[in-house]
């Protein structure tokens, strides 16, 4: 077992928070801290770094309970909004997906498809206190005869309303060229003929798992901000791959790690979850998470001062070897690179785009900051940590 010159526990970390007694930085103000002084210096003096990340987040929804009627129907087929959501789970429960789209759009028959509304619109309208339009059918039964049923709602008609989102808060992700002759459309936006532009989606050094690469203080139980309101990791998400090259520091050069996340929607704030139209993809929902990382020992310390230089994703191309399933890299860049407006890709410079808001990923870390500040907001100690490697 390692030695550390520094060691903290939750409990100690919590009582400090509760006595208005606790050292909380973002993850842009540890980077000076740790330059200064030294990673037990900071490991000593500082006990919880914030981190944001507001970007768009497919395989998210909410879980919705509408209640009964009366008479009573077992809703097979439910609608919200003329959005399909999925009624397979009991009789008035459903689960509306963030990437579901408005039953008669016209998706990419008009290509390139405008994708106005759909899953991800009705969640933000729903936290918005907008008025739903909610749509049942069902197939009649002894207990649940009614075969038809609609009528307009809010969420504050709902009998509960869940977010819960399988995937969130990629650890890494491609950045996205297109090497063909024609413009594409794709989830990671407008791609240029010839590489004119390259776009990429995380909040760098501000992005929840670069400062916790082998995910030691993540997992069930842990407590984060999530979508404006207080909410929890529930498991390793989907698609959480913590097996891939690594730098030095930890952290991956490819997409790794995911959460899952759960938390109530009807304390949610509508500027933290907002639909997305993704023209010639589909729809999506923004998802604003954050996660606090509590400086254990002088490890963690030095996790959590990660810089943009020190972080380097894959440059893939989206026109041919994507969705060909390939993966073939056609180079790394840094996020200092990409945040800087440009990169050298093949001796050509290219202009590059975030998909995801660093603005509001630093507002995030912030008020998760002034939470835990004012004593509002207690860390969760995770009952298991997320499925991970040897650090």
């Amino acid at each position: 077992m390692k030695k550390f010159k520094v060691n903290k526990t939750y409990n100690e970390i919590n009582e400090k928070i509760k006595q208005g007694k606790a050292v909380v930085v973002t993850a842009e103000e540890m980077i000076d801290v740790v330059e200064k002084d030294g990673e037990i210096e900071a490991a000593k003096k500082i006990d919880v770094v914030t981190t944001g990340t507001f970007s768009p987040m497919c395989s998210s929804g909410a879980f919705l309970n509408f209640g009964h009627s009366s008479p009573k129907i077992k809703a097979s087929r439910v609608w919200l909004n003329d959005v399909p959501a999925y009624g397979g789970i009991a009789a008035v429960d459903c689960y509306i997906g963030a990437a579901e789209t408005v039953e008669g759009d016209p998706l990419n028959s008009v290509y390139p498809g405008e994708f106005n509304y759909g899953g991800g619109h009705v969640i933000e309208d729903l936290v918005s206190g907008s008025v739903i339009r909610l749509r049942l059918e069902g197939y009649g039964t002894d207990c649940y005869p009614a075969r038809k049923y609609e009528k307009k709602i809010t969420i504050h008609d709902l009998v509960d309303a869940v977010l819960f989102n399988p995937r969130n808060a990629y650890q890494n992700y491609n950045c996205a060229v297109n090497m063909s002759d024609k413009i594409i459309y794709t989830y990671m936006g407008v791609l240029r003929p010839q590489m004119a532009n390259a776009t990429y989606c995380t909040s760098g050094r501000l992005s929840p798992l670069f400062n916790d690469p082998y995910y030691k203080t993540i997992g069930i139980g842990t407590r984060i901000f999530l979508g404006g309101a207080q909410g929890y990791v529930t498991w390793n998400g989907t698609q959480h791959n913590p097996h891939v090259q690594r730098r030095e520091n930890g952290v991956p050069v490819e997409g790794a790690g995911t959460i899952a996340t759960i938390g109530n929607l009807k304390e949610m704030n509508p500027r933290w979850l907002v639909g997305a139209s993704v023209l010639g993809y589909g729809v999506s929902l923004y998802v604003g998470v954050g996660i606090p990382i509590p400086i254990l020992n002088e490890k963690m310390a030095r996790y959590t001062a990660v810089k943009d230089d020190d972080i380097y994703t894959q440059v893939f191309d989206y026109s041919v070897d994507y969705p060909s399933g390939v993966a073939k890299s056609l180079g790394e860049v840094s996020y200092k690179e990409l945040r800087s407006g440009m990169i050298t890709l093949n001796g050509k410079k290219v202009p590059t785009a975030p998909l995801s808001s660093y603005y509001r990923a630093r507002e995030i870390a912030n008020i998760l900051k002034e939470w835990i500040e004012r004593g509002e907001f207690i860390l969760g100690e995770p009952q298991q940590l997320l499925t991970s490697v040897a650090s």
